[in-house]
């Protein structure tokens, strides 16, 4: 008799279904998540602190202690831990501590800070998922069809790499303007450049194996073969090359807010703030580009860690070595 909670499987085995195969699909995860954390705790810890800045996203303009956009002309350069006590200065913020301190116009760094949070993870997770994921699609089409469309693909490709990155990003947000929305379409051109090549050498070794070559026999058309069959099998270096990449796209935002053709210069980027502190206000206030500089190094150094731990656990030739 089959249990209620199981099915009778083909080798007359029970396989869970329901409740239990959720539950079972929780501790499995779970017990994954432990190993991971106990082979590569310096990996678990960059995935922490990276979690901890995607949930800025959503909860950093609720957590910000003033609103980021509100100066104080009596506290302009305010250093760390000052406290706003002037009525006609604070209004609505009187008694609140500047924990960071504030900048040229009297605003609270650490609520420009956790609003530049959701900015600039909101940029890197949107540009290289779209980015990757397209450039991956690429990649396993033009290595499943080979020949003249390989070839023009693969010299496409080639042609947007030899183009420096920097370079590409600023023409393409000079030729569209100053936005979010193009600062993440300059992003993801140039994912999609680097993981359409990346893809490809893995899909060039999937497309000849055995279920590959079995699956074209028995008629299974060009989407069904790569979907289900060349891209399960791409899984690993799509994971690596996204999270390794995450870090970089964080740089290159802030890089060109930097540079002034990022974002609005009203909005709290974490590049835009170097911006600002670099060139006019080091000298006067320090900690205006301490404070962003800090934030970018451990967002970058964290996801970096779980790049380089992910690798280290999923890339079959590093196996051995973990």
């Amino acid at each position: 008799m089959v249990s209620p909670t199981g099915r009778q499987g083909s080798d007359g085995a029970l396989a869970a279904t329901g409740p239990e195969a959720a539950g079972n699909f929780v501790r499995a995860g779970w017990k994954a998540l432990v190993d991971f954390s106990r082979r590569k705790p310096l990996g678990a810890i960059g995935g922490a602190v990276f979690l901890v800045l995607v949930l800025l996203i959503p909860i950093g303009p609720a957590i910000a202690p003033i609103d980021p956009y509100s100066p104080h002309g009596q506290f302009k350069y305010a250093g760390p831990g000052t406290v706003c006590n002037v009525e006609s200065a604070c209004r609505e913020n009187l008694g609140k501590t500047f924990w960071l301190g504030t900048d040229q116009l009297g605003r609270d760094t650490l609520s420009r800070l956790l609003h530049g949070a959701g900015i600039s993870m909101r940029v890197a997770i949107i540009s290289v998922l779209v980015g990757v994921t397209a450039g991956a699609l690429i990649g396993m089409s033009s290595a499943y069809f080979g020949g003249l469309i390989d070839l023009v693909v693969q010299r496409l490709l080639d042609t947007l790499m030899s183009i420096p990155v920097i370079i590409l990003a600023l023409a393409i947000v000079a030729a569209f303007g100053a936005s979010i929305t193009n600062v993440i379409l300059a992003l993801v051109i140039i994912f999609v450049t680097g993981s359409g090549r990346v893809i490809r050498a893995q899909a060039m070794a999937v497309r000849e194996t055995d279920y590959v070559l079995a699956a074209t026999a028995v008629g299974a058309g060009p989407v069904r073969t790569i979907l289900r069959h060349i891209a399960p099998n791409c899984a690993a270096p799509y994971i690596v090359f996204a999270t390794a990449n995450l870090g970089y796209a964080i740089v290159v935002e802030a890089a060109l807010s930097f540079l002034g053709v990022g974002a609005p210069p009203d909005d709290p980027t974490w590049g835009g703030m170097l911006a600002v502190a670099g060139n006019n206000f080091i000298e006067v206030s320090p900690w205006l580009l301490l404070f962003p500089g800090l934030v970018i190094c451990v967002a970058v150094f964290s996801v970096n860690l779980l790049g380089d731990a992910l690798r280290d656990v999923l890339d079959p030739r590093l196996r051995g070595s973990t």
